[in-house]
Protein backbone atom coordinates (compact mmCIF):
# COMPACT_ATOMS: atom_id res chain seq x y z
CA UNK A 1 0.00 0.00 0.00
CA UNK A 2 1.32 3.45 -0.89
CA UNK A 3 0.89 5.31 2.41
CA UNK A 4 1.97 8.63 0.89
CA UNK A 5 -1.49 8.96 -0.64
CA UNK A 6 -2.89 9.15 2.90
CA UNK A 7 -0.60 11.97 4.05
CA UNK A 8 -1.98 15.49 3.68
CA UNK A 9 0.57 18.16 2.76
CA UNK A 10 -0.06 21.57 4.31
CA UNK A 11 2.15 24.38 2.98
CA UNK A 12 3.41 27.14 5.27
CA UNK A 13 2.47 25.38 8.52
CA UNK A 14 3.38 26.00 11.30
CA UNK A 15 5.31 28.81 9.65
CA UNK A 16 6.06 30.07 6.17
CA UNK A 17 8.36 27.85 4.13
CA UNK A 18 7.49 24.62 5.99
CA UNK A 19 5.57 21.83 4.25
CA UNK A 20 3.78 20.04 7.08
CA UNK A 21 3.15 16.30 6.64
CA UNK A 22 -0.21 15.76 8.34
CA UNK A 23 -0.78 12.17 9.49
CA UNK A 24 -4.38 12.70 10.66
CA UNK A 25 -5.59 11.74 7.19
CA UNK A 26 -3.70 8.44 7.47
CA UNK A 27 -5.07 7.82 10.96
CA UNK A 28 -8.69 8.20 9.88
CA UNK A 29 -8.36 5.38 7.34
CA UNK A 30 -8.58 2.08 9.22
CA UNK A 31 -6.75 0.28 6.39
CA UNK A 32 -3.88 2.79 6.17
CA UNK A 33 -3.61 3.09 9.97
CA UNK A 34 -3.41 -0.68 10.44
CA UNK A 35 -1.02 -1.09 7.51
CA UNK A 36 1.31 1.57 8.95
CA UNK A 37 1.20 -0.04 12.40
CA UNK A 38 2.04 -3.47 10.97
CA UNK A 39 4.88 -2.00 8.90
CA UNK A 40 6.37 -0.36 12.01
CA UNK A 41 5.88 -3.52 14.06
CA UNK A 42 7.48 -5.79 11.45
CA UNK A 43 10.67 -3.69 11.58
CA UNK A 44 11.18 -4.37 15.31
CA UNK A 45 9.30 -7.56 16.21
CA UNK A 46 12.49 -9.59 16.77
CA UNK A 47 14.45 -7.05 18.86
CA UNK A 48 13.39 -8.23 22.36
CA UNK A 49 12.04 -4.78 23.24
CA UNK A 50 11.18 -4.24 26.91
CA UNK A 51 10.24 -0.54 26.71
CA UNK A 52 8.85 1.64 23.93
CA UNK A 53 9.72 5.29 24.43
CA UNK A 54 7.81 7.83 22.34
CA UNK A 55 8.15 11.57 21.96
CA UNK A 56 5.27 13.97 22.59
CA UNK A 57 2.79 14.12 21.08
CA UNK A 58 2.25 12.41 17.74
CA UNK A 59 4.84 9.79 18.64
CA UNK A 60 2.46 8.57 21.35
CA UNK A 61 -0.07 7.35 18.77
CA UNK A 62 1.97 4.54 17.28
CA UNK A 63 4.36 4.25 20.23
CA UNK A 64 1.67 3.08 22.63
CA UNK A 65 0.27 0.64 20.07
CA UNK A 66 3.72 -0.77 19.40
CA UNK A 67 4.27 -1.23 23.14
CA UNK A 68 1.02 -3.17 23.33
CA UNK A 69 1.90 -5.39 20.35
CA UNK A 70 5.38 -6.03 21.74
CA UNK A 71 4.13 -6.71 25.28
CA UNK A 72 6.49 -3.95 26.42
CA UNK A 73 6.13 -0.98 28.74
CA UNK A 74 5.32 2.45 27.29
CA UNK A 75 7.31 5.52 28.35
CA UNK A 76 6.41 9.07 27.29
CA UNK A 77 9.03 11.73 26.67
CA UNK A 78 7.34 15.06 27.29
CA UNK A 79 7.87 18.75 26.83
CA UNK A 80 8.99 20.65 29.98
CA UNK A 81 6.78 20.74 33.07
CA UNK A 82 4.37 18.01 31.93
CA UNK A 83 5.72 15.12 34.03
CA UNK A 84 4.79 15.05 37.74
CA UNK A 85 7.62 12.99 39.30
CA UNK A 86 11.39 13.42 39.44
CA UNK A 87 12.67 13.83 35.90
CA UNK A 88 15.75 14.07 33.74
CA UNK A 89 15.93 16.82 31.09
CA UNK A 90 17.85 17.20 27.85
CA UNK A 91 18.20 20.41 25.88
CA UNK A 92 18.57 20.41 22.10
CA UNK A 93 19.08 22.98 19.35
CA UNK A 94 16.32 24.32 17.15
CA UNK A 95 16.65 26.44 14.03
CA UNK A 96 16.14 29.52 16.24
CA UNK A 97 17.07 28.80 19.85
CA UNK A 98 16.75 25.70 21.99
CA UNK A 99 14.09 23.45 23.46
CA UNK A 100 14.00 20.71 26.07
CA UNK A 101 12.44 17.29 26.59
CA UNK A 102 12.02 15.31 29.81
CA UNK A 103 11.58 11.75 31.04
CA UNK A 104 10.86 10.36 34.50
CA UNK A 105 14.08 9.25 36.20
CA UNK A 106 12.53 5.88 37.07
CA UNK A 107 11.16 5.19 33.56
CA UNK A 108 14.04 3.07 32.31
CA UNK A 109 15.84 0.30 34.15
CA UNK A 110 19.46 -0.50 33.39
CA UNK A 111 19.67 -2.88 30.45
CA UNK A 112 16.11 -2.26 29.24
CA UNK A 113 15.94 -2.90 25.49
CA UNK A 114 14.39 0.26 24.10
CA UNK A 115 12.56 1.16 20.93
CA UNK A 116 12.45 4.93 20.49
CA UNK A 117 9.59 6.11 18.29
CA UNK A 118 8.38 9.39 16.83
CA UNK A 119 6.10 10.27 13.96
CA UNK A 120 8.62 12.12 11.80
CA UNK A 121 12.38 12.36 11.31
CA UNK A 122 13.48 15.79 10.09
CA UNK A 123 16.84 17.08 11.36
CA UNK A 124 17.12 14.48 14.14
CA UNK A 125 17.82 16.90 17.00
CA UNK A 126 14.85 15.93 19.14
CA UNK A 127 15.51 12.21 18.70
CA UNK A 128 19.20 12.61 19.51
CA UNK A 129 18.20 14.36 22.76
CA UNK A 130 15.84 11.44 23.50
CA UNK A 131 18.70 8.99 22.90
CA UNK A 132 20.84 10.84 25.44
CA UNK A 133 18.04 10.62 28.00
CA UNK A 134 17.66 6.86 27.49
CA UNK A 135 21.40 6.22 27.64
CA UNK A 136 21.79 8.37 30.77
CA UNK A 137 19.25 6.11 32.46
CA UNK A 138 21.10 2.95 31.38
CA UNK A 139 18.80 1.86 28.57
CA UNK A 140 19.98 -0.07 25.52
CA UNK A 141 18.61 1.54 22.35
CA UNK A 142 17.82 -1.36 20.04
CA UNK A 143 16.13 0.69 17.33
CA UNK A 144 14.69 4.08 16.46
CA UNK A 145 11.56 4.12 14.33
CA UNK A 146 9.63 6.78 12.49
CA UNK A 147 6.46 6.73 10.46
CA UNK A 148 7.85 9.42 8.11
CA UNK A 149 11.40 10.42 7.19
CA UNK A 150 12.28 13.64 5.37
CA UNK A 151 15.47 12.39 3.73
CA UNK A 152 16.62 15.78 2.40
CA UNK A 153 17.04 17.06 5.98
CA UNK A 154 19.55 14.27 6.71
CA UNK A 155 18.38 13.53 10.25
CA UNK A 156 19.48 9.92 9.87
CA UNK A 157 23.10 11.13 9.66
CA UNK A 158 22.83 12.67 13.15
CA UNK A 159 21.59 9.29 14.43
CA UNK A 160 24.20 7.24 12.55
CA UNK A 161 25.32 5.20 15.57
CA UNK A 162 21.80 3.75 15.93
CA UNK A 163 19.61 1.46 13.85
CA UNK A 164 17.00 3.74 12.29
CA UNK A 165 13.91 2.70 10.33
CA UNK A 166 11.06 4.56 8.70
CA UNK A 167 7.99 3.53 6.76
CA UNK A 168 7.35 6.54 4.50
CA UNK A 169 10.23 8.48 2.93
CA UNK A 170 10.11 11.85 1.24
Amino acid sequence: MDLKQFIRNIPDFPKEGILFRDITTLLKSNKAFNYALEALYNQIVDKNITKVVAIESRGFIFGSLLAHKLNAGFIPIRKPNKLPAEKLSQEYALEYGTDKIEIHKDAISPNDNVLLHDDLLATGGTMLAACKLIENLGGNIKQISFLIELEALKGRELLNKYTVSSVIKY
